[in-house]
């Protein structure tokens, strides 16, 4: 998509689009980060749980009897997540340059959808520590590279329109850690198990990133193209 005019914005369509895709950007990942205590639950050792003894693979804190991958997964998930962000951030120029704007929103959004309708299968999937770490961590890492891309090239499209579009993408982005806690709120009000809760957040953020697509494809729609005045 090229510079473009103001858009033909009837009801704040336009508007409401792209608080969607401001959505649709953060509150995939605010649900991941607030699933923490579903990761590291399916990362205890059955071996050793309960057991305040200190063998190879557990750390006692406490009393209590923690894996490694448990005690670890925190601090990975931080650096996975940090690293890649902060790669692709500084890569999208090139990135910019290289692969046209409706495939890198479009295709983006897609790959986080994936992700996440994967992350909700598994979690009625039964998988060893080991496995269900190394899965996870991958996971990290695949939604911030591509959420990192995603963020530059939706920014990269409201600068194309008059000032006041890049308003939505701010609050819609602050509505996404908001609606996020308050879901953890509500599971922890009601005392849902940790897998029901997870897979309640992860099916919303799967719904979130649908409806972000679907808006995405309604925006060339509104936006009227270049008038030469010549």
């Amino acid at each position: 998509m090229t510079a473009v005019n103001a858009p033909r914005d009837k009801y704040n369509a336009v508007w409401i689009i792209f608080f969607i895709l401001g959505l649709g950007t953060l509150l995939p990942w605010n649900f991941f980060m607030t699933a923490t205590m579903y990761f590291t639950n399916r990362l205890k050792d059955p071996a050793v749980e309960g057991s305040a003894i200190l063998t190879a693979n557990a750390t006692v804190v406490e009393g209590d009897t923690r894996s490694v991958l448990e005690s670890k997964f925190n601090n990975v998930m931080t650096l996975c997540a940090m690293v890649p962000l902060l790669i692709f951030t500084c890569l999208n120029s090139f990135i910019h340059q290289r692969i046209p704007q409706n495939w890198r929103i479009a295709g983006c959004l897609s790959v986080i959808l994936v992700v996440f309708l994967l992350t909700a299968v598994l979690v009625k999937v039964d998988m060893g520590p080991l496995p269900f770490f190394s899965l996870t961590i991958i996971k990290i890492i695949c939604i911030n590279s591509f959420g990192a891309v995603l963020q530059g090239s939706l920014f990269g499209l409201a600068a194309m329109l008059p000032a006041s579009y890049t308003t939505p993408i701010m609050s819609g982005q602050g509505l996404a850690g908001t609606f996020a806690a308050f879901s953890m709120i509500c599971a922890l009000a009601s005392g849902s198990a940790l897998q029901d809760s997870a897979f309640g957040y992860f099916i919303t953020a799967c719904v979130a990133i649908f409806l972000a697509i679907l808006s995405y494809l309604a925006l060339p729609s509104m936006v009227k193209p270049p008038t030469n005045t010549l």
